[in-house]
């Protein structure tokens, strides 16, 4: 047996610390602005001065920070992080506000009015989704605006409410929370908003907790399929769950498959003016919004001239684009307000959004009780936490899958960068800070954000125009909000969500990883039939057992001699692929009743766990009682000497195959590639 010689790495061979760039880096090259461009001493201004104590001096000091005691070691870890340079690097805004010029504040203004039209509405629509009162959607729609102007790193994202979020809080807030409010009909127009508001404040908590522990990784677990195929399941859901509006319909079921039975078994009591408005709704706002996309003459030529007026048209035809929802919403609620003042009764025909609380909310934290004398049920905090269950756990991972993924599509389209653990905490604070003004969970939108872009936005500040909007909206415009049908509210809805269901995704994945639709499939259709919020569940969970079952049954190649099998894992050995492949071994050295020596080749080992070490003495004692020998050849130094620190009995360790073939006395020539184990069915596909 050959020694083998183990190199340890002293302490002038260990990587030195650096300390990280305090201060975020945001840098938006459609913006005249440079920001966060760093100072010549790698920072941001002016260098930290060196101060005695502080841990980086204590090499220059001969001593290093392990020789400290714990209580000096977290004094100056404390003193390291708790400065007012960290602070401000959580406020990325210090560093390209002081460069802030009056073009950027003309593009940002206008962006910011052009999403705002956009907002209302959709706050408007979003909210009867969430099963509240038509106002929750405006409280949902300003304070994310302002935080993350504040502590955002993408220029494009609007934050507010969303169609997925809707759903999400409706499905585990106010869908189990008593009614507020009836309609005309008796049917239950609007939830108590109690478990939605306090949802909104634990989501902020949990991912303000994942930012400050940086387990934004946790998001990378949910797959593309996965997501792709909730994001079609809830806007088909969603989408149908509105069809019922559309139709005028009442005291219809929440879970998709009776939702559907029940519009079906109840079309007869079809609305025609409901029906109409409806219709006449997701046709104009189709048909509006492609005016943003029309592509005119001329107009990426720089050569070609073109006039103030016909560019002014053009402005105009792109701005009744931009804002179709608000068009259609504002026209619609008109016919309705001129109708009404002819003397017609119009809610016998027409269901109407009513009246509106109007004024800012009050702000004040959000109860962990619900307990009214106007209602006939209450629940205490053990029962609202309870009710919630794992909502608190799926919106907030919802919320920042929908967000990263949109800031780093908008990130990649324009050229910059977004940092997202200051992701984590701009949402998370936005959440916490919103559920202090009535606001159910907030996250990115697609559609607003697109419109952000597309409207020239250069910094995140552009949102502070945008919730400035939605508060003059609150104090003003209430009274006449009166007037919007529901029925075109909900076209405004369908018109928005059918673009999010991508059916071209399973052309893709079929060309280019089948093996991918399967857990888009299982998502997809556990979402209609479970419900989303078990749907997504279901389907995280297949995409891991799909990424995990490579681990469980590693590619192995086994090479048979006349006197002796080798063993080569193609990747790491752990627990849940140990006993697999112990058992693999001893089957294929007694194959055709011949007892082969086992040569365990460890060329491409870069790990081994405990339960990998006990299954090598396990296959060890079985070659002992079968008369045959165990070798192990090769390796990386870490894994070899975790074997040595293991103490396993007669363990031989050389340092090629071909020195285990000559510590058996068998000629390098006799060896013969007998293949590799058969690939899983798993795996072949």
């Amino acid at each position: 047996m050959r020694d083998i010689e183990l190199t340890v790495l002293g302490d002038s061979q260990k990587p030195s610390r650096t300390e990280k760039d305090p201060v975020s880096t945001i840098s938006y090259p459609d913006s005249s602005l440079h920001m966060g461009k760093p100072a010549g001493n790698g920072h941001h201004g002016v260098g930290r001065p060196q101060q005695k104590g502080h841990p980086d001096d204590l090499e220059s000091q001969g001593g290093s920070e392990d020789d400290l005691p714990i209580k000096d070691r977290l004094k100056n870890c404390c003193s390291s992080t708790f400065t007012v340079q960290n602070a401000l690097g959580k406020l990325p805004i210090v560093s390209w506000l002081p460069k802030y010029r009056c073009d950027t504040f003309q593009s940002d203004l206008i962006a910011g009015l052009t999403v705002g039209l956009t907002v209302i509405p959709q706050g408007l629509a979003y909210a009867q989704i969430a099963g509240l009162s038509p106002e929750y959607g405006l409280y949902s729609a300003f304070m994310g605006c302002f935080v993350y102007a504040l502590m955002g790193t993408s220029k494009d994202i609007t934050l507010g409410p969303t169609a997925i979020m809707s759903l999400m809080t409706a499905e585990f807030g106010s869908s189990k929370s008593p009614c507020v409010k009836y309609d005309s009909l008796g049917a239950c127009e609007a939830r108590d908003p109690t478990l939605a508001i306090l949802l909104t404040l634990l989501s902020g908590v949990i991912e303000l907790t994942m930012g400050v522990l940086q387990l934004g990784i946790l998001v990378n677990y949910i797959s593309y399929p996965v997501i792709n195929a909730f994001t079609s399941a809830a806007a088909i859901s969603i989408a149908v769950g509105q069809l019922k509006t559309v139709l005028g319909l009442k005291d219809v079921s929440r879970e998709f498959l009776h939702q559907v039975y029940d519009i079906c078994r109840k079309i007869p009591e079809t609305r025609v003016w409901d029906m109409t408005m409806g219709i006449i709704a997701i046709i104009a706002c189709i048909l509006l919004k492609k005016l943003r996309t029309v592509k005119w003459r001329g107009e990426d030529d720089p050569n070609v001239e073109v006039s103030l007026p016909v560019k002014i048209l053009r402005k105009f035809v792109w701005l009744c684009g931009t804002g179709a929802n608000a068009i259609v919403v504002i026209i619609s609620a008109a016919v309705i307000a001129i109708v009404d003042s002819q003397g017609f009764d119009i809610e016998e025909h027409v269901t109407v959004t009513g009246n509106i609380t109007g004024g800012m909310p009050p702000f004040r934290p959000p109860a962990f009780e619900i307990h009214s004398e106007n209602l006939n049920e209450t629940m205490s905090t053990n029962e609202v936490f309870s009710t919630l269950g794992a909502g608190i756990g799926i919106v907030p991972l919802l919320a920042l899958v929908e967000t990263m993924a949109i800031g780093k599509a908008f990130a990649r389209a324009n050229n910059y960068k977004i940092q997202p653990t200051q992701e984590l905490l701009a949402i998370g604070t936005a959440n916490i800070v919103s559920s202090f003004v009535s606001s159910y969970p907030i996250t990115g939108s697609f559609s607003r954000t697109a419109v952000n872009s597309q409207s020239g936005v250069r910094t995140p500040l552009g949102g502070v125009w945008t919730g400035a909007l939605v508060i003059l909206a609150l104090i003003v415009l209430t009274p006449y909000f009166y007037y919007i049908p529901k029925a075109a509210l909900a076209g405004v809805i369908i018109a928005a969500v059918v673009q999010m269901v991508d059916y071209e995704i399973v052309r893709k994945l079929w060309h280019a990883n089948k093996l991918d639709l399967i857990p888009l499939f299982v998502t997809f259709i556990g979402s209609l039939t479970i419900g989303i919020e078990y749907g997504i569940l279901v389907g995280i969970g297949v995409s891991l057992l799909m990424l995990l079952y490579p681990i469980a049954r590693p590619k192995v190649k086994y090479t048979l001699t006349s006197g002796a099998l080798v063993v080569t894992p193609a990747q790491g050995v752990n627990f849940p692929a140990a006993e697999h492949i112990e058992l693999k071994a001893m089957e294929k050295a007694k194959v055709d009743g011949k007892m082969r020596h086992i040569i365990l080749n460890m060329e491409h080992l870069s790990d081994l766990d405990y339960t990998a070490i006990q299954s090598i003495k396990s296959l060890m004692a079985d070659c002992e009682l079968a008369g045959m020998r165990l070798i192990l050849a090769g390796g990386m130094i870490s894994v070899r000497e975790k074997l040595q620190t293991a103490n396993v009995k007669n363990l031989v360790l050389v340092d090629s195959v071909n020195d285990a073939l000559s510590e058996l006395s068998i000629q390098v020539d006799d060896v013969a590639v007998n293949g590799e184990e058969a690939d899983p069915f798993i795996s072949r596909l």
